[in-house]
Formats: C-alpha cells, structure tokens, sequence
C-alpha cells in the first residue's frame, strides 16, 4: 500500500498548567508535539497509512517519543535514531487579551545536525504516494534546508504528490538565510500549497491587503492573493488559505479558502468561543485536506472536512489532534450544538 510520508522534527513540549504563567507554579506538563508529527497523526487517525520521518536522539526521551507516536498507528520505520539531544519548545497558554507564547529550544537538536547526504531517498520513497513538508522544517537549521530541498526534488523525480504548509516562524530563520530565498524554491516543487496570508507575505512576498490584526478579513483580497500564487507557480496545482480572525486569545472566527484554478471556494466559518488549546490548528487542517483530497468526492467537501477538523482541534489540549472522521463529518454537516451523546 502506497503510505503518507510527513517530514520534520517531533519535539518534547513542555507547557505551563492550564492559563498559567510560565513556572508560576514549579512544574510543566510534558508532551510531544511539531507541525508535521501532527499532521501524520491526523492521517492515521482517519485511518490512512502514515509514516513520520525524523531524526530523534537515541536515548529514553527520544524512546518516548517514538512510543508515542506509535499509539496513534503512525510508522515510524523511517526515523533514524542518534546520538544527541531532542528538540524543546515551551508553551505558555494565553487568555483573553493575553496571547499564547511559545519559546523554542532546538538549537543543536539532533535533527537539526543530522547531514542531508545521511537520508537515504530511494529506500524513504520506495513505498510512498504523498508527501507533506513545512515551512518550519528548512527554517531549523542549514542542514535541514538542504534536507526538506533534497526532499521535494526526489519527491517529484519519483512521482510523488507534494503538500507544503508555508508556515512562516520568524523565531527559527536565524542562521542567515532569508526565507523567501528557500520557500520560493520549495513552493516551485509542490502540488497543493496551504498557507494564511502573513505566510504568503514572509515566504513568498506576495501582498494581501486584509488588516489581520485588526481582526478583519475581505474574501475578494483571499482570491487575489491566491490567483497570485497561482500565476507565479504554475507546478501548484492549488493553493488553500486559512482565514482566522482572531478577536482575543480565547475567541476566535475560524474558515478557509481553496482556489483550484477553475474555481475559488470559501468554506462556512465557525466562531470558537472558549479556545481550549488552539496549537497545531493550522496542521489538523492539513492533515484534514490531505485526507479528504484523496478520500472525498470533491474540493468542496475536503475544504469542508479539514476546515471542521481545525476547529475540534482548538477543543483539544496537546498538539495531536484526537478527532474520528464520525466527529469531523458530523459538525461539517452543522452537528455543533455540542449536546452530550447518548
């Protein structure tokens, strides 16, 4: 069975308690999380073959980490262990007018320093169709630009499908590389590119006149913005953008747009009110699309599904996103009243 290959690094997450400032109380709840780890969760939860590929240290954190992701059915056949140290990002849960803050620890992981020449493509891609990578994986490290770069080229010799979310982190391009220099050059390898508007103008340099701090979002300004990247990459086949507007910490108005070059569509929208944890929203929507690109009848009904996963997401503490396909399908048909089931 041909598999779905997610790239990039899978971190310990270590988060203050509840709405709590960091170490205002002396402990942090452990986890494991990272953008594309929690897209293969995704998959394997609606029950496509998902594998994660991934250098993670060979010691008993790093063995949790694999335990872990082979709970939730992900492969993990493809990750090479080593020496080193994990990756850490810190997680402090925002409230109201207080936003979130994350704070990264992964420089000198031993996924950042693992050499691209050490990846062998031809046994990684043997049995694969789909291919996803980020944004934040090139951002990581010189080596794993060269990696995510060398990824997509042997992706495409071989026929694979390319998914690439831009996801633009400014706390992580710090080795001297100007990110549009590298995006433009992975954009120019993928499929389906998945992407909000500060993504589009970080990565890409393309504009959007929509204020989003201001909280306020024009769907024409959307179709410009992504007929624009349409034009400048002819290989992506289509381009979806998330719109959130985001009114507090708490609050906030969650849709999507999916332009497909014969016709732009918007997906309803939904107002989350009492956002329980709203990290890795944006990698439940791709896993989302993903899944209902290959498995549903339609653009219309993909967009539809992973825009109704993000938003079961954002009710569910941790990165992983631990929603059915009953449930995602269920509140995209407008089942949300959240009465308790029987």
């Amino acid at each position: 069975m041909s598999k779905y290959l997610t790239f990039g690094e899978l971190m310990l997450r270590l988060k203050s308690p509840g709405r709590e400032r960091f170490l205002q109380s002396p402990s942090l709840e452990a986890t494991f999380g990272g953008g594309e780890a929690n897209v293969a969760v995704s998959l394997a939860n609606y029950g496509l073959e998902a594998d994660f590929l991934s250098v993670i240290p060979t010691n008993d954190i790093g063995d949790a980490a694999v335990s872990e992701l082979r709970r939730f059915n992900v492969g993990t056949e493809k990750i090479i262990r080593t020496e080193g140290r994990m990756g850490i990002y810190y997680l402090e849960t925002g409230a109201n007018q207080r936003p979130s803050k994350v704070i990264y620890d992964r420089a000198y992981s031993a996924f950042s320093l693992f050499a691209p020449s050490g990846y062998d493509w031809e046994k990684i891609f043997s049995d694969v169709k789909w291919l996803h990578i980020s944004g934040i994986t090139p951002a990581i490290s010189e080596e794993t630009k060269d990696a995510s770069v060398m990824a997509v080229q042997e992706a495409k010799k071989r026929g694979i499908k390319v998914s690439l979310d831009l996801n633009y982190r400014k706390n992580l391009w710090k080795y001297g590389v100007d990110a549009k220099e590298v995006m433009k050059v992975l954009t120019s390898y993928a499929d389906i590119v998945i992407a909000n508007e500060e993504d589009c103008q970080k990565s890409l340099g393309l504009k959007c006149e929509s204020n989003v701090e201001g909280g306020k979002l024009d769907q024409e300004d959307y179709r410009r913005l992504s007929d624009s990247l349409l034009e400048q990459y002819p290989n992506v086949k289509a381009v979806a953008i998330t719109l959130r507007e985001s009114k507090s910490a708490d609050i906030n108005f969650w849709a999507a747009a999916f332009n497909n070059r014969s016709e732009f569509i918007v997906s309803r929208k939904y107002e989350m009110y009492d956002i329980v944890d709203r990290v890795g929203g944006g990698d439940s929507f791709a896993g989302g699309l993903i899944y209902g690109l290959n498995q549903l009848g339609s653009d219309r009904e993909a967009l539809e599904f992973a825009v109704a996963a993000s938003c079961l997401k954002h009710t569910i503490d941790g990165d992983f996103n631990r929603v059915t396909i009953d449930e995602v399908e269920k509140l995209a048909k407008g089942d949300g009243s959240g009465r308790v089931q029987r």
